[in-house]
């Protein structure tokens, strides 16, 4: 498939700057970046912290580079004037700020959004931080996982009676990220149509809560809060993770007809008829007793034979993929999402790149991870020139 042309990117000629370590905030910015925005990574002299996670090719961050693409990278010092002075006129020529700083640190370096609002009315300035800018939480820092646990959702990870588990995917730092360019979008729709910037706050934990609507409405409804139902779902059934005689796959059953379906496949005509099985919500009350029915079926073939008879009945089912298997599947080499990527020291990689799709075309990887500080030099010399700040 061949990619957007750059000259239609949807963010062409944004310029972003970030001041942000590790995942919510840098998947926040490669987002922007990915849809064509200019985006400058201000880091600290040691780099962010990511940079170290393994695995490590070459020395650099694999880590790193997935959430890095597209971007400029300029090493400062906020505590040395010159390069505070430096960080200040990168945004005063921005039109986005980005950073995931407790609250307060941005206001006493003097690069809080207090001090652009009227040298910058049109700046849009997004912070990301754990509980949000106000509010007796506030100054608490938080990661993923501590985000997942505070939010609710490792009390609904994992089987019934187990241990604690949280989400193996980072879905807290993700959905902040994802939050956070949204708004960020939205607010420069606003800019564009004659509007004021804005300070935007991206609490963890609040978008943690927010992609939580299902479990959110379910305690409101009932004043009860969910509980852990391992791979099952609260009110659809069949809808969950089963075992064949060789390993486990998926089926989402999520109404009648399928159900009907399900029961074909299966060759037991007598669970249509069962009054336990009658409704959806009858069958999800009864998953337990069903999912016995149906894995003592199952059993008696390999995973192969009920994906094909699924596939074949139009029941959506799944295999239970590890991720060299999700990346090898033919979809993702169809949408080309898997791209490679060279990292600064030459190492060849690959990196998953955006599934979006505009009028049928990707979006390219224009640049590839930055070299700590690999931009300073010119950086500093397009702002030394003066040649900057023109729009301010």
């Amino acid at each position: 498939m061949s990619d957007l042309p750059q000259h239609d990117l949807p963010l062409l000629g944004v310029k972003v700057v970030e001041f942000c370590t590790v995942a919510a905030g840098p998947f926040c910015g490669m987002l922007l970046s990915d849809m064509g925005a200019e985006v400058v990574k201000v880091e600290p002299p040691d780099g962010d912290t990511l940079r170290q996670w393994p695995p490590l090719s070459d020395g650099y961050s694999e880590n790193f580079a997935s959430l890095n693409r597209n971007k400029q990278s300029v090493a400062l010092n906020l505590k040395d004037p010159a390069d505070l002075a430096l960080a200040r006129s990168l945004i005063l020529d921005a039109d986005v700020v980005i950073e995931n700083n407790r609250p307060g640190v941005m206001d006493r370096l003097g690069l809080g959004y207090a001090s652009f609002r009227e040298d910058k009315p049109g700046l849009v300035y997004c912070s990301v931080s754990a509980y949000g800018q106000s509010g007796p939480r506030a100054g608490e820092g938080g990661f993923d996982l501590t985000i997942q646990a505070a939010a609710g959702v490792m009390s609904v990870t994992g089987e019934p009676g187990g241990a604690p588990v949280k989400c193996g995917v980072p879905l807290a730092d993700f959905a902040s990220g994802l939050y956070g360019a949204f708004a960020i979008a939205s607010a420069l729709a606003r800019v564009r149509a004659g509007g004021a910037g804005a300070h935007i706050d991206v609490p963890m934990y609040g978008c943690t809560l927010g992609i939580a609507a299902l479990q959110t409405s379910e305690y409101f409804g009932n004043g009860r809060s969910p509980a852990k139902l391992g791979s099952a779902h609260p009110r659809n059934a069949p809808y969950q993770a089963f075992q064949a005689a060789d390993g486990y796959f998926a089926i989402a059953a999520g109404n009648q007809k399928l159900w009907l379906e399900v029961v074909r496949v299966v060759d037991l005509p007598a669970l249509a008829q069962d009054a336990r099985f009658a409704t959806t919500r009858d069958r999800a009350a009864n998953q337990a007793a069903l999912k016995v029915l149906l894995e003592e079926r199952f059993a008696t073939a390999g995973v192969d034979h009920w994906i094909a008879a699924f596939n074949a009945a139009g029941v959506p089912h799944a295999r239970i993929n590890d991720y060299a298997a999700a990346l090898d599947d033919p979809q993702v080499e169809h949408m080309d999402w898997v791209r490679p990527l060279t990292l600064p020291g030459g190492h060849r990689t690959r990196t998953f790149a955006s599934p979006l799709r505009f009028d049928g075309q990707g979006l390219p990887i224009r640049r590839d991870p930055p070299a700590l500080g690999e931009h300073n030099a010119a950086i500093r010399a397009h702002y030394e020139s003066g040649a900057a700040g023109a729009d301010a």
